[in-house]
């Protein structure tokens, strides 16, 4: 039937003329349609009303998720934590993060295990904040949709009835606020000035007038990290990428710099912090060592003294006392976090309390006390808060798991496995294993690549991932391929520029591994990623064709070239150093070869694709045109964009339906 003719029908209620047999009608909106016809009505209607994803998604090729899907996997959508963000300075009171509603957003805690305030409200996650120091005004910083513009905003504790107060133009970038000492001034990083260099700005509280300009810097990576306690002097900390950096001092009244750290010496500096009444600063270093440790610069002299000698990890997390006498950092061992402190008054360690497996995050100290406090993530628990009082040498625990599972979910321990590359680098893995007696035999295996490059894939609660686990017994594995964090600065450059492909060979050693196991199926391996991990997914698929079943990428990179065009401006100096410079026509061609939406030909397992649209770090093109080339091979592709997301999904209900969609991809196209 014709759409006219019908709609003609329906208009006057009237069978058509193309239809012989007589047939009984039913009034539908005051037209009386056939019943075949009513029941397609009134299931469009079922349809419209209870819609099959979050209207913010654009969703295509993914089935619909029934009823019973979403129940199955309910007990593992809720199994978020708290962080600890800091101390409230006038009492013994801890600002955390957790979910309230679609987003994450910033509660006080006066006692242990006690009842949360929000603080913060609305659409959008808030991560991080801090306390004015000596006052009750509370710092933070939001987006919008993900677009990582944060502005920065001020909101009392003492009068939650104000309105919280932007600081910032509603437009730019800002970022690294610190409060001075007094609690009067804010510095904060921005690219107001034309969206690309990073300038040091200044706003004073007292007036909340137009923030000034205190010092303009022609490139960006510039960040202050610190005030001395006069406020008449920032330290700044200039990153020349991810692998070196240098300290500064800046005058609040001239903007002059000086250069602290040593000059003609490339090494990173980290979470760098005055010390001894200004005279001396203490710093995470990699200065003549391949791995990063704690040391004691001499600010009048640039003399520096290393504190823990010969370091065989890195240091990680750095926090002083506000008295200066207390120093704590954490030592990442194999991924795993051990805390230490140091009496800075007699240069020994402190021992403290042995901490439940895990990594550690966020250290502070409560201003006027020995107590520290950090976020714990463990295999056990997602992300708590706790705190230890060194003085008294008590563990107290803050929060404990905010979102409890509806059923218990069995979790598991790592091991940690490696296997020698093609060069004989050894590649280290986590890798977590399905229970046996439920699930004999060899398992398939979800094979997960972190983010960065810089970055690491550590231990700590599984969250969603451990329904593959535990419903589907899906081993996981988590490659800490070469360019990874953790472990050493040499171990961290093996991936740079034209190195870029012996990652992607280091992905055969592993393969070689779960071949020869005798609790992996080698035939059934899926590949997932995010960032640059979702590059690494492409890659696996493209250079691998064989050895994968499917292949998820999230928020990846799918060509060097126009990711580098298309980054956000203040990004693309950064990212050139780690990549290479598509300027230059070698450089070019090389990232051109090695770009998986250029080998789409040889994609033959089905690939998921996830982006957030409004991502100014890998550029929603990316993802389409990754979709796109696959297409035109005649390839298989489901695709999902959230029109409210950047890099990552962060509003629960999008990340409900991304799990759903990528438990039902798994089970299609890994589990048959």
């Amino acid at each position: 039937m014709h759409d006219a003719k019908l709609a003609a029908e329906l208009k006057r209620g009237e069978p058509s003329s193309a239809s012989t047999t007589p047939m009984s009608y039913h009034l539908y909106d005051n037209i009386m349609v056939r019943p075949a016809l009513l029941s397609l009505l009134l299931l469009l209607s079922a349809c419209q009303a209870i819609p099959q994803h979050p209207a913010n998604l654009v969703v295509e090729g993914v089935p619909a998720i029934t009823p019973e899907l979403k129940a199955e996997l309910e007990p593992y959508a809720n199994l978020g934590g708290a962080s600890f963000r800091g101390w409230a300075t006038t009492q013994r009171t801890i600002l955390v993060t957790t979910r309230s509603g679609d987003a994450s957003h910033l509660h006080t805690m006066a006692a242990p295990l006690a009842k949360r305030t929000p603080l913060t409200r609305g659409p959008d996650t808030v991560r991080s904040g801090s306390f004015q120091p000596k006052g009750t005004r509370l710092l933070y910083s939001a987006d919008k949709g993900g677009d990582e513009n944060f502005q920065l905003w001020l909101t009392d504790a003492a009068h939650p009835e104000q309105a919280p107060r932007r600081l910032t133009d509603g437009k730019s970038r800002n970022t690294d606020a610190t409060w001075s000492k007094d609690g009067t001034l804010i510095a904060f990083s921005s690219n107001r000035r034309n969206g690309k260099d990073s300038d040091i700005l200044i706003a004073d509280v007292r007036s909340l007038g137009e923030p000034r300009e205190l010092v303009r810097l022609d490139a960006g990576g510039w960040a202050p990290v610190d005030w001395t306690a006069d406020g008449k002097s920032l330290l700044v900390r200039q990153s020349l990428g991810n692998a070196a950096s240098r300290l500064w001092t800046v005058e609040v009244a001239t903007g002059k710099r000086t250069q602290v750290s040593p000059k003609g010496v490339t090494c990173l500096y980290q979470q760098a912090v005055f010390a001894e009444g200004d005279q001396a600063i203490y710093a995470l270093t990699n200065h003549g060592s391949d791995f990063l440790s704690v040391m004691r610069l001499e600010v009048a002299t640039g003399k520096l003294t290393l504190l823990v000698a010969a370091p065989k990890w890195d240091a990680e997390e750095l926090a002083v006392s506000s008295n200066g006498k207390r120093l704590a950092f954490a030592m990442n061992v194999e991924g795993f976090s051990q805390l230490r402190c140091w009496n800075l008054e007699t240069g020994k360690e402190i021992p403290v309390p042995t901490l439940k497996p895990g990594v550690l995050s966020n250290l502070a100290w409560r201003a006027g006390s020995h107590e520290l406090g950090f976020t714990l993530n463990s295999e056990d628990s997602a992300s708590d808060a706790w705190s230890l009082d060194l003085d008294a040498g008590a563990l107290t625990r803050w929060t404990n798991r905010t979102t409890k599972p509806k059923k218990e979910i069995p979790v598991t321990q790592p091991e940690v496995v490696r296997t020698p590359s093609f060069d004989g680098l050894s590649i280290p893995s986590l890798v977590y294993y399905p229970d046996a007696k439920k699930f004999p035999g060899k398992r398939p295996v979800l094979m997960l690549f972190h983010g960065g490059p810089e970055g690491q894939s550590r231990p700590g609660y599984r969250g969603s991932a451990l329904y593959y686990l535990n419903e589907l017994g899906v081993a996981l594995v988590y490659p800490n391929i070469r360019g990874s964090t953790g472990y050493g600065r040499t171990f961290l450059s093996l991936d740079d520029t034209v190195k870029r492909e012996d990652a992607v060979k280091d992905v055969s050693a592993v393969l070689d591994w779960v071949a020869k196991s005798d609790r992996l199926d080698p035939k059934r391996v899926a590949v997932y990623g995010g960032s640059y991990g979702g590059f690494m997914s492409l890659a696996c698929l493209t250079n691998y064709p064989d050895r994968f079943r499917c292949g998820i990428d999230n928020v990846g990179i799918a060509n060097f070239v126009t990711f580098l065009r298309d980054t956000a401006d203040y990004r693309r100096a950064n990212r050139r150093l780690e990549y290479g410079d598509e300027s230059k026509p070698e450089v070019r061609a090389f990232l051109e070869r090695i770009s998986p939406a250029n080998h789409a030909d040889r994609i033959r397992a089905p690939l998921l694709i996830i982006q957030g649209r409004n991502d100014p770090r890998v550029p929603f093109t990316e993802a389409e045109r990754m979709r796109d080339a696959i297409r035109a091979q005649g390839g298989r592709v489901w695709f999902v964009m959230a029109n409210d997301e950047g890099h990552g999904f962060a509003k629960k209900s999008n990340a409900d339906f991304q799990f759903q969609a990528t438990v039902l991809f798994l089970k299609a196209n890994l589990l048959d």
